[in-house]
């Protein structure tokens, strides 16, 4: 669960995004990060049992700073104002994986592939071309469909990719440029004592997306 007080700390960061306010929150933003890492430790442990990719992840492996990369974006809040976790299942590459996103009134759960390289996309279609089966039997079980619906369709092409047939009966799949799902959470599911136990059942059921892709991405050329 997340607590009360580090849900305030965020509010408060949110509204008072400058150096000088954050300097001056120091106890508050280490009480913040403790319990933080103490977080991901618990999800690491209830998801290193269902999936053993996770073993050799450590707490350090999945937090993010607090501070943003402001170089590329008009946007030059120093700080973030949520918690994320990352649990990548193939650590040191863009792998899939799984993530947890913390902010009141906004959270939600999610995993797969975000935003892969040119190479890695391209051998992802060319899984669904040729197996397309495998993948529509992981999304379309019961229990995934009811947490997470289907793939994420927000991020996809107009028109068939480069090499793929426009009328390939996985077009809708082929023409996604990431491969990942979405589950919202409400603030009652994230406060609560078993969100821990409860998010992480969710979460390992995207565990044969993740093998389907890793699939993909140890395919040879």
């Amino acid at each position: 669960m997340i607590s009360k007080s580090a849900l305030e700390f965020l509010d408060d960061l949110r509204e008072n995004n400058n150096r000088d306010w954050f300097i001056g929150q120091k106890k508050r933003y280490e009480a913040y990060k403790a319990e933080y890492h103490d977080l991901v430790s618990a999800f690491l442990e209830k998801m290193k049992q269902g999936d053993p990719s996770l073993e050799r992840l450590e707490v350090k492996n999945c937090t993010f700073r607090v501070n943003r990369d402001i170089r590329f974006t008009k946007d030059k809040s120093p700080y973030k104002t949520h918690m994320g976790v990352w649990m990548n299942t193939n650590p040191g590459s863009n792998g899939p994986g799984y993530y947890v996103h913390l902010e009141r009134g906004a959270s939600f759960l999610a995993g797969g592939l975000y935003n892969p390289e040119a190479d890695d996309l391209k051998k992802v279609r060319r899984e669904i071309a040729f197996f397309h089966e495998d993948l529509e039997e992981i999304v379309q079980k019961t229990d995934f469909v009811k947490v997470f619906g289907t793939l994420d369709q927000d991020n996809s092409l107009k028109t068939a990719p480069k090499d793929f047939d426009k009328d390939h009966p996985a077009i809708h799949f082929l023409k996604l440029k990431a491969f990942t799902a979405t589950a919202k959470l409400s603030d009652k599911e994230i406060t609560s004592k078993d969100f821990v136990e409860k998010a992480s059942q969710k979460l390992l059921l995207l565990k044969p997306l993740n093998q389907f892709i890793n699939r993909a991405l140890g395919a040879d050329e």
